[in-house]
């Protein structure tokens, strides 16, 4: 699995290109990501409830690469930042643009969330 680039509005994974924020699990397998969980409390969907996060995580899992937007204006909530902590699972918090070369870097078991606009 390499992500290949990002723009405003986008991410390309092995050549497909996906209008909206992704989740990309350990299997490789890319999904929607579901904003609703973080947007209930949150209003919008630039902080990471612990909701969204328990969702994210996968047992196994040792390191979460999080795109916090082409401005980098995502960011885990106190209580997400602690299930990860918890769970033994390094979080990479970087812009996109950045976020995504760490990710093809990553060695180990790495699960990705990028947000793809602001």
């Amino acid at each position: 699995m390499k992500i290949d680039s990002t723009d405003f509005g986008s991410i390309t994974i092995d050549g497909a290109t996906y209008p909206h924020d992704v989740v990309i699990r350990l299997s490789g397998e890319v999904l929607k990501r579901n904003k609703r969980l973080s947007k209930q409390y949150y209003v919008a969907s630039h902080t990471i409830s612990v909701d969204e996060a328990e969702f994210v995580y996968e047992k196994g899992c040792d390191t979460l690469v999080l795109g916090s937007g082409q401005y980098g204006n995502v960011h885990l909530s106190p209580e997400a930042a602690d299930f990860f902590a918890n769970c033994d699972c390094r979080v990479v918090l970087q812009p996109t643009p950045q976020a995504i070369m760490a990710y093809n870097k990553t060695n180990g078991r790495a699960i990705g969330l990028f947000h793809v606009t602001c």
